[in-house]
């Protein structure tokens, strides 16, 4: 009994341990453009019937063992962590380049293999061949290229890009597409502010920013961090006070284990 006394301790100290990390991953990227927060999700572990001691009398001065059974838990164990795809923040930042989403969305960006990502982070740049990428370098899809005889761009709430030369004209250059999926929160994240598609988020879906389903995109903002400090630091000090009351357990049951062996011992 002791021992599973012990491993149940164990594992809600690692369960928030796990915890703990994902919340200090949570803070450390609350500066970071786009970013969603993590939230940990635990599982109990099997049970087992134990048979219910001391032994229990059914006739007077004849005692028999209870037929009653009890279930006892091994514990928890750490199952995922969920994506929160909560609206963060539009930060204003009056660059011409930076686009934020206000709504549901995701840009679609092709990386050098081939294959798409996608974010919440429009801190765009125009690279050497006049193509608007990420920090990364990845290309917005579909692709928009500027050429050196424009003085500046604008972009609709719809994804129009605009363009306005050096003349004084100006025309559309391109439409920025976005993406949606039916589960978000089983996109798998890859760091550099991007997701990837699984077989839980389902396929992308592209439409109009705008359209029914799709947020709008806004020129000159930025998406913060959807984290809340507070209610980081709020969950912290529960992680640490359910790992300090997992190791007092743990404590708790060595002591009882020492009293059983020096009882033997007398």
């Amino acid at each position: 009994m002791s021992t599973r006394a012990l491993r149940t301790a164990a594992s809600g100290m690692y369960a928030q341990q796990v915890n703990v990390e994902v919340i200090s991953n949570n803070i450390a990227n609350i500066n970071t453009t786009g970013f969603k927060k993590n939230k940990a999700e635990f599982k109990d572990l099997m049970y087992q019937d134990v048979q219910i001691n001391p032994l229990s009398s059914s006739t007077p001065g004849i005692y028999e063992p209870s037929s009653d059974k009890i279930q006892i838990g091994n514990g928890v164990q750490p199952a995922s962590t969920q994506k929160i795809f909560l609206q963060g923040d539009l930060t204003a930042t009056n660059n011409q380049l930076d686009a934020a989403i206000q709504g549901e969305g995701f840009f679609q960006l092709r990386k050098a293999d081939g294959t798409y990502a996608y974010t919440r982070d429009g801190a765009f740049k125009i690279n050497s061949e006049g193509a608007i990428v990420n920090n990364s370098g990845y290309y917005l899809e579909p692709d928009i290229k500027i050429d050196d005889t424009t003085l500046s761009i604008a972009i609709g709430r719809d994804g129009t890009i605009e363009a306005h030369e050096r003349s004084g004209n100006s025309f559309v250059i391109g439409n920025i597409e976005l993406v949606r999926f039916i589960n978000p929160g089983g996109l798998r994240a890859i760091g550099d502010n991007l997701y990837v598609e699984t077989p839980a988020s389902g396929a992308p879906l592209l439409g109009i920013p705008g359209s029914e389903g799709f947020g709008e995109v806004m020129q000159g903002f930025l998406e913060s961090s959807n984290v809340d400090i507070v209610e980081e630091m709020i969950s912290m000090i529960s992680a640490q006070r359910a790992y300090e009351i997992n190791s007092k357990t743990v404590k708790t049951v060595e002591e009882m284990m020492t009293m059983a062996n020096n009882l033997k011992r007398g």
